[in-house]
């Protein structure tokens, strides 16, 4: 599946130049009710064998109603704001853009009726829209695209995504970013009522994928201006153009429900009549609503990934997610500990990863000495960057605690007190414990404190730099490296905890320009970027790719999972045989 990609990216490149803008989908550090968070062969062998067993047998025979859970509310459901994998989950299967990511995870036409047409420098790009109407029947247009991607730049948005995936790509998205240029000088253009024409700084060779990318969504001006503040706050405040329309959401509720969408214009492959969400925290509660037949799909973690690993309805799945330690370096305007480097080395180094993915996770996740995850992006040859790149920052104590030293002499202190800012559910808290143990036992005069808080906290702490050290983690929206490198390029929108390293900055910026045309050279440049960032740097430290251990119903079939992105589609969903 994921050389098919690959495959596709190759050919676009042979047809465009070659430059690469990242962007990638946060993730929380776990999907306990949907899933949550060990070697390769484990994660991509017989596991896989065993969901697609499930997926694609049988034709829709009963109720087309599923009932599934999340493992957080919802923080936004505005394309432009958004910023969370809940939130784009739900963005995915309620809106569609001129893309979207099929079963094979290829990007194809959707809202783009074919194709779309491309110059000779690869600077222009022109959609055809297909004949397609939102919920309230209304014509999606090239005026929604226009008004969507003006809206997602505008820095009086204070979009996070718009300049993260814009900036560098589209033409002029920088400079309006940084408000320089006035919005209507982005390079989109409504040619007429159905052809939109995009205009790009440089050939972007992978522009088809970002297309699927919610950002990217269209957007009816008049319905969302008419909404002012109160847009997409409600599920009454939102226009779908997607095969679902999300209802029973308020705004803060912990349950919602997809309902098919009679007048997507692909309403006619789209099987389930309902999807019914709840937002469950813990595993094991998780579980007991699928014992109970109250869940079709139950993620499972800790004691109880390793109870139903074997189960006969357990699918695990491999995922492309990595969770690594932030260091923060600034914190309320004043230099922290953790500006360190012999400070950071020592914490990256002291905690066991291979026993937080085998004993504390237990779900198929793999202990990450990385930060571009293992069989998800692959050079000319189709070898994998992590055989090119190699491990860094591994688990060793004596180097560990040789740091330490040093770095406490270098501060002139004997002993420090930081804080983890980590989740609030079950398995996070089973972490952070975990954590909390492996470095006070390892760094003498090292006391942790655990700030356990919900998702949409944690992102309002991580915006303001409120934090010292922070779980985090990122998910790719397209296949290359740079979607999880250009993450710590100085000043980046989601650098947030102060790294800058010139060196590093150029090796991605090169990248992007001259290397462009350069695949050798440009995967020599991105395992630099990865061992200044890791080895000479430390500026995060890695912890774990994810792994998932699903209980799913087998009368549920059809769910397409992606590696990267939003994490599912309901779209070709079904139930069959229950």
């Amino acid at each position: 599946m994921k050389n098919n990609k690959w495959l596709l990216l190759m050919a676009l490149t042979l047809v465009l130049s070659m430059f690469l803008a990242a962007c990638g989908g946060s993730k929380d550090e776990e999907k306990p009710a949907d899933g949550d968070d060990k070697d390769k062969d484990a994660a991509t062998e017989e596991p896989e064998e065993k969901q697609h067993a499930k997926d694609e047998e049988g034709e829709p025979d009963a109720e087309q109603v599923l009932y599934l859970a999340e493992s957080a509310a919802i923080p936004s459901v505005d394309s432009s704001i958004v910023e969370d994998q809940v939130g784009f989950n739900v963005l995915n299967n309620i809106n569609e853009g001129l893309y979207r990511l099929n079963q094979e995870n290829i990007a194809e036409p959707a809202m783009a009726a074919e194709e779309a047409e491309v110059s000779e420098d690869g600077l222009t790009y022109t959609f055809k829209l297909r004949d397609a109407m939102r919920a309230d029947e209304t014509p999606v247009t090239a005026d929604d695209f226009v008004y969507a991607w003006q809206r997602a730049i505008d820095p009086a948005t204070g979009s996070p995504y718009g300049p993260f995936m814009m900036s560098g790509v589209v033409k002029n998205a920088t400079a309006i970013s940084e408000e320089k240029m006035k919005v209507s000088e982005l390079g989109v253009k409504a040619v007429d009522e159905k052809t939109f024409e995009v205009t790009l700084e440089r050939p972007v060779p992978y522009f088809l994928s970002l297309m699927s990318f919610g950002t990217f969504y269209p957007l009816k001006e008049e319905f969302v201006t008419s909404k002012a503040d109160a847009y997409a706050t409600n599920s009454d405040s939102l226009l779908s153009n997607g095969p679902f329309v999300l209802t029973n959401w308020d705004g803060t509720s912990d349950s919602w429900t997809y309902v098919k969408n009679e007048h997507y214009w692909d309403a006619e492959n789209v099987k389930l009549n309902e999807i019914h969400v709840n937002v469950v925290k813990d595993s094991a509660t998780a579980v007991k609503l699928y014992q109970d037949g109250k869940l079709d799909r139950a993620g499972v973690s800790g004691d109880l990934a390793m109870q139903y690993r074997d189960d006969e309805e357990a699918v695990i799945q491999p995922e492309t997610s990595v969770f690594y330690f932030k260091f923060n370096q600034e914190r309320d305007g004043k230099e922290t500990p953790l500006a360190n480097e012999n400070i950071r080395k020592a914490i990256a180094k002291s905690f066991e990863k291979e026993d937080m993915a085998d004993v504390v996770l237990a779900n198929g996740s793999l202990p990450a000495n990385f930060l571009v995850p293992t069989n998800f992006t692959f050079d000319e040859n189709e070898k994998d960057f992590r055989e090119l790149s190699g491990d860094h920052l591994e688990y060793n104590v004596e180097e560990a605690q040789d740091h330490w030293k040093k770095g406490l002499e270098e501060l002139g202190v004997e002993s420090l007190d930081l804080e983890i800012l980590g989740g609030d559910t079950e398995l996070s808290k089973k972490m952070d414990e975990y954590f909390k143990s492996q470095l006070e036992g390892n760094l003498e005069g090292l006391t942790i404190s655990l700030k356990e808080v919900p998702f949409s906290v944690r992102l309002d702490l991580d915006g303001n730099q409120d934090y010292d050290i922070q779980v985090s983690g990122w998910g790719p929206d397209f296949q290359d490296p740079i979607s999880f490198l250009d993450l710590f390029v100085t000043d980046g929108t989601n650098n947030l905890m102060s790294y800058s390293n010139p060196e590093y900055d150029k090796l991605i910026e090169d990248s992007k320009g001259e290397l462009a045309l350069k695949p050798k050279e440009r995967y020599e440049a991105f395992a630099k970027a990865e061992k200044i960032l890791l080895d000479e740097d430390a500026a995060i430290a890695p912890i774990y790719q994810r792994g998932l251990i699903f209980l799913h119903k087998p009368h549920f079939k059809g769910l397409v999972d992606h590696p990267f992105g939003a994490d599912y589609s309901y779209k070709w969903a079904y139930i069959s045989g229950k």
